[in-house]
């Protein structure tokens, strides 16, 4: 009986396994999230002060630099408070709306990629008809569709998790509440609605990469049919730093989502590539390799130091 008693909180293990390491974690984790809210907030400024950037291609990126950052102040913060605080409880309301906004952002990002791959394909597969259909409104709703099908899809598995009821002890073995060590605090056997949650999770990341790779099938298509070299470089420019953002972050969520459950290694450690380095590198990889970007935030700093003379 005792063990079946209602939770009202969870304790977070997190980094509580690493004692000595928490301290230097904590600065390192700091120094990451820092750097990534001033890349995430330089793309949507420059997007929104240079009309330069005012393309379909830099709203969606403007779009999923937004959503990185809500997806970051959902997890970053917690676990900073905890490695100092060593107090790590959370409420099994919080721990339910932490669960959900990091799904609904999760899949909100992988449909904007998916989006932005869409775009590219249209601008180099279809060039002529290209402004015709990425529209003001077109875009908006794109960016819409991505946000409500994310959600939609993280409702229905934080629901299926919440549903179950808990027993005691109450410890979640990672630093934010994952759902498979949710699901493993269940009183009754959670095999089945573990099953479903990972098969809908898995689902939508192959269904968005494969969208993905057949949008840059037809892309290299096109591409290898320009003539010039130059024109070739200019289209495979557009697509590189969108390719490449791709590749980690779906290479890392993989990583998280489809290994095995026995396969043993530690679930936090595990985490930590596709919770906190995809969205440091991200904005890195879309202003550095990104000549429109560098000339935008060349542009800002000429005119404030202008205005400072």
């Amino acid at each position: 009986m005792t063990n079946q008693t209602i939770l009202k909180e969870f304790i977070l293990v997190g980094f509580s396994a690493y004692p000595l390491s928490q301290t230097c974690l904590f600065v390192v984790f700091l120094c990451l999230y820092m750097v990534t809210l001033a890349g995430n907030l330089t793309i949507m400024g420059l997007t929104w002060v240079d009309r330069s950037l005012h393309t379909p291609m830099y709203f969606f990126l403007s779009a999923l630099s937004f959503s990185e950052t809500c997806y970051t102040l959902t997890i970053i913060p917690k676990m900073l408070v905890d490695l100092i605080d060593k107090d790590s409880r959370i409420s099994v309301t919080g721990c339910g709306l932490q669960m959900c906004f990091f799904l609904g952002l999760g899949g909100t990002n992988c449909i904007l990629l998916t989006v932005m791959g869409y775009d590219r394909f249209l601008a180099i597969c279809n060039p002529l008809r290209y402004p015709l259909l990425m529209t003001n409104v077109a875009c908006g709703q794109l960016v819409a569709s991505a946000w409500v099908g994310g959600f939609f899809i993280s409702l229905i598995e934080t629901t299926l998790i919440f549903r179950v009821s808990f027993c005691i002890p109450n410890l979640i073995r990672h630093f934010f509440c994952h759902m498979r060590a949710v699901l493993r605090l269940s009183c009754t056997d959670s095999n089945f609605t573990e099953f479903v949650v990972t098969l809908m999770s898995v689902s939508g990341l192959l269904g968005t990469f494969l969208l993905i790779l057949l949008t840059y099938m037809f892309i290299l298509s096109s591409v290898l049919k320009i003539p010039s070299a130059e024109g070739k470089q200019k289209a495979f420019s557009t697509c590189a730093s969108h390719l490449t953002v791709v590749l980690i972050h779906f290479g890392f969520a993989s990583v998280v989502y489809m290994k095995p459950e026995n396969s043993g290694g530690d679930d936090t450690l595990i985490a930590v590539p596709y919770t906190v380095i995809t969205p440091f590198l991200s904005p890195i990889i879309f202003t550095l390799r990104n000549k429109d970007m560098k000339n935008a935030f060349r542009k800002i700093m000429r005119k404030t130091v202008v205005l400072k003379k």
